[in-house]
């Protein structure tokens, strides 16, 4: 049976794969990213979240059977906490009404194995808080300080709480949506090829996600996931965040997690 999808982030990278995979399965993707999207909206702001939830309304006539909440940002930079987490929360909780609308609604977001490097709490608590000036004001501060490489995993944390936290709810569980999130270890993507490029900072990449199955990843081995999860044959997963990382979890937490 054909299905709707939202899927942010789909321009390039592994919502640009999903969105392949999803429409050589026959079924219906609507895109939204910063441009060649069906949706062009900036997850930012507030405006380019409400953009996106009014366009979903309209181009879906009202229903959407599946959300992958993909856009995000890897750069040092405050921006990042207003588009991976914000962004996210804002995309999910908006378009919520429409999965309720939909057929064996499912949702995912795009977390990260950065979720479980040591991160700046007053990011997240301030996110988790759903306080974007207070998140983005300790997002500028650990710049600052010169730890801006903390934001990134600081926004894919608190995104992690907040699947955790949410997915149990009325509005989700109670309501037959399963939620969950992906955490991916190193992927080739153009938003991280360029920094991959540098032999220094590869060698810190590989140190911080190792990956010993398969190393990097493409962005075709994490759409199978995501599929999957957003597919009716998922009837009990819900409030994860599944590690795909070629085994950087592994290294990187051992057994400690259990």
């Amino acid at each position: 049976m054909s299905r709707t999808y939202l899927i942010t982030g789909a321009a390039s990278g592994i919502g640009k794969a999903t969105a392949t995979r999803l429409t050589e399965q026959g079924h219906t993707v609507i895109g939204a990213d910063l441009k060649d999207a069906d949706i062009v909206a900036d997850l930012a702001t507030p405006g380019g979240r409400a953009q996106l939830i009014q366009r979903a309304s309209e181009l879906s006539g009202g229903r959407l059977d599946a959300v992958i909440a993909g856009a995000g940002l890897a750069g040092f930079e405050p921006r990042a906490v207003s588009v991976n987490y914000f962004g996210a929360v804002a995309t999910l909780e908006g378009l919520r009404p429409l999965l309720a609308a939909g057929t064996d609604p499912r949702a995912v977001v795009i977390a990260s194995i950065a979720s479980v490097h040591p991160h700046d709490a007053a990011i997240a608590d301030a996110a988790l808080a759903g306080d974007e000036e207070a998140a983005l004001a300790a997002a500028r501060a650990a710049v600052d300080r010169g730890e801006g490489y903390a934001i990134y995993g600081s926004t894919k944390a608190a995104l992690a709480r907040w699947i955790r936290r949410t997915a149990v709810t009325a509005d989700w569980a109670g309501a037959g949506i399963p939620l969950n999130g992906i955490a991916p270890g190193t992927v080739l993507t153009p938003m991280t090829e360029p920094m991959l490029a540098s032999p220094d900072v590869r060698k810190i990449v590989d140190e911080t996600v190792p990956m010993p199955l398969h190393g990097h990843a493409r962005p075709a081995q994490i759409a199978p996931l995501l599929s999957w999860l957003t597919s009716p044959e998922n009837e009990l997963v819900t409030g994860q965040v599944v590690f795909i990382d070629g085994g950087a979890d592994a290294v990187l937490r051992g057994d400690g997690t259990w």
